[in-house]
């Protein structure tokens, strides 16, 4: 990639361009889960169960893969690019690519080895047990695809090739949707799987995904050639991997809240649990937005910190980071308006109706703080710098948690206390990461940026 265009191009144009491709590509990749849990559907009750159990794991993998893991090799290579060091550039892809088969092999070794132990710890039992074991086997005996797609990816949106890395997404998507469905229900020639077959779908997806960035890597059209001498010196693999194992401390507390946020509304009842997960649904469709244009900054940020252009970059996270805050608060303040529009839907329940109604009355307009605090924490990984985005996920985490444990031993805790606790720990969230970029936690000393770059 030249990066000189990046460092002069109109910022907000420029961003819009790029995330638009990785916006469309997020929201396939929604469409195509959302096939993959029809498809299962049809073989009853207890394979929906146990792919219940076992997709939380699989999307762990895809956020420490794509967002942390992948972030910081997006922000390092962006940032060599930015430097005009090419060389260094596709020392750190090749490097990158060691590190996806490395990642890979240890949550094989873990889920094949314990995933039993796993999935009874989180209430597997029985057939449901079984059926999380049969999907978890086969996408982690071929957890390779997914972790050499998502990092190719990186590299891939680090050149700013946007349009490619979708586009490679896409297909991946489209071959699991018809791979799955053949699989599971034995179309023709091949096997009835049953829900093994959705997990060979991805897996044969991501597969299709990773060769196809791996010819276009190597073919050096992305802007640098992916080749096979990879570096023995450690340094350029540890620089990228400080980055992104802090970095990945933010998936593993995102799933810890949702998880004791579940446990905390499960105590007011079967309908507020159900009206509660269909408020927080539209939660989980704003990220591939914010996604979108996390992953744009990643590369611009990069480039630019790379290129010494300090100020231009925190411009850059700002413009992102409000526009993803604009957007998200819109839908969440739009529908805080008129809930109805989002709960009936899903269920004619009155009684779960009202409580998603409660929810997207008291945390929709919150959103706002969720999506900027989420952009700055993508923008972050362009800066190298994640360290505050990271503590304000520690924060979200303990705020619900303390304030949850404190509003149930009270004497007559209602959901709708619980409701604003989840929005003050959004606001918390969002102001923490602004406030501490804003107040120079990407200004490092001048010594240490250039340690970190290299």
């Amino acid at each position: 990639m030249n990066a000189t265009p990046l460092l002069t191009a109109p910022i907000g144009r420029t961003m819009a361009r790029l995330a638009a491709p990785n916006v469309m590509a997020m929201f396939v990749l929604l469409g195509t889960s959302m096939a993959e849990a029809w498809y299962v559907g049809q073989l009853g009750v207890t394979a929906l169960a146990g792919l219940a159990l076992a997709f939380p794991m699989m999307m762990l993998t895809n956020m420490l893969s794509a967002g942390a893991i992948g972030g910081a090799v997006a922000g390092a290579v962006a940032q060599r690019l930015g430097a005009g060091d090419r060389a260094g550039a596709e020392t750190l892809a090749a490097q990158s690519v060691l590190l996806a088969l490395l990642a890979a092999a240890a949550f094989g070794i873990v889920f094949l080895g314990a995933g039993q132990q796993i999935y009874s710890q989180l209430g597997g039992r029985g057939a449901v047990l079984d059926s999380a074991l049969a999907y978890s086997d086969v996408l982690f005996a071929g957890a390779v695809s997914l972790w050499l797609a998502n990092i190719l990816s990186s590299v891939v949106r680090a050149c700013g090739q946007m349009r490619m890395a979708a586009f490679a997404m896409m297909l991946g998507s489209a071959i699991q949707i018809v791979a799955a469905g053949v699989l599971i229900f034995g179309i023709g020639p091949f096997p009835q799987l049953g829900i093994a077959g959705a997990a060979a779908g991805v897996v044969l997806g991501f597969a299709a995904s990773s060769v196809l960035q791996l010819v276009y890597l190597a073919s050096g059209r992305a802007g640098l050639r992916l080749h096979w001498r990879v570096s023995l010196h450690p340094g350029p693999l540890w620089s990228m991997l400080r980055v992104g194992l802090l970095a990945s401390i933010s998936p593993f507390s995102s799933v810890a809240t949702v998880i004791i946020i579940t446990a905390l509304v499960a105590r007011f009842g079967d309908a507020a649990l159900a009206g509660y997960g269909i408020g927080a649904r539209l939660e989980f469709l704003m990220i591939p937005l914010i996604f979108g244009i996390g992953a744009a900054s990643i590369t611009m940020v990069g480039v630019h910190f790379g290129a010494g252009e300090i100020d231009r970059g925190h411009r850059i996270a700002w413009t992102g980071a409000i526009a993803a805050a604009l957007i998200t608060g819109a839908v969440g303040g739009g529908l805080a308006l008129f809930p109805g529009l989002w709960a009936d839907l899903f269920t004619d329940s009155a009684a779960v109706r009202e409580a998603c109604r409660a929810y997207l009355r008291i945390v929709g307009p919150f959103y706002a703080f969720f999506g900027l605090g989420l952009c700055l924490y993508f923008a972050s990984q362009g800066a190298r710098r994640v360290l505050w985005p990271v503590l304000a996920g520690l924060v979200r985490l303990a705020v619900i948690a303390v304030g949850g444990v404190l509003l149930l031993a009270g004497p007559a805790p209602r959901l709708s206390d619980l409701f604003v606790l989840i929005a003050g720990a959004m606001l918390a969230y969002g102001v923490l990461v602004a406030a501490a970029i804003r107040l120079g936690a990407w200004r490092a000393p001048a010594q240490t940026a250039a340690a970190a770059a290299r």
